[in-house]
């Protein structure tokens, strides 16, 4: 590669990041019976609730409830609805409802409207 290129680095430069398209294509997404499944890695008591990015294949999110009596829950569901043009009652989690490690299960998306309407709500 020569001296320009974009894909060559010198001796103590960084790596160019990760694009977002390439980080949600990484995303753990799978149709369920009519539904989207999605893993989701939460982080409670944060200074804001956002859509992280991904990591190891989940949808880390940031919730500023508390994980106590379901508020971080409810907190989650409301902006996974949110990022995903849905009702709040068309987000279910599935399983880890009392972890950090959850499963939701969404309806009225696709995979790929999934994917992308995440990667647009990523902060």
């Amino acid at each position: 590669m020569g001296v320009g290129s974009p894909s060559a680095a010198t001796p103590g430069e960084e790596p160019a990041p990760i694009s977002v398209g390439t980080e949600f294509e990484r995303l753990a997404v799978h149709d369920h019976r009519g539904a989207v499944r999605i893993e989701i890695a939460v982080r409670p008591r944060s200074s804001r609730s956002a859509v992280l990015g991904v990591r190891e294949g989940a949808l880390s999110v940031a919730l500023r409830a508390a994980p106590a009596e379901g508020a971080a829950n409810d907190e989650l569901r409301a902006l996974i609805a949110k990022c995903l043009e849905v009702r709040r009652g068309d987000v279910k989690i599935v399983l880890g409802a009392s972890s950090r490690g959850k499963v939701i299960e969404v309806h009225g998306v696709t995979m790929a409207e999934a994917r992308d309407r995440l990667a647009r709500a990523k902060r």
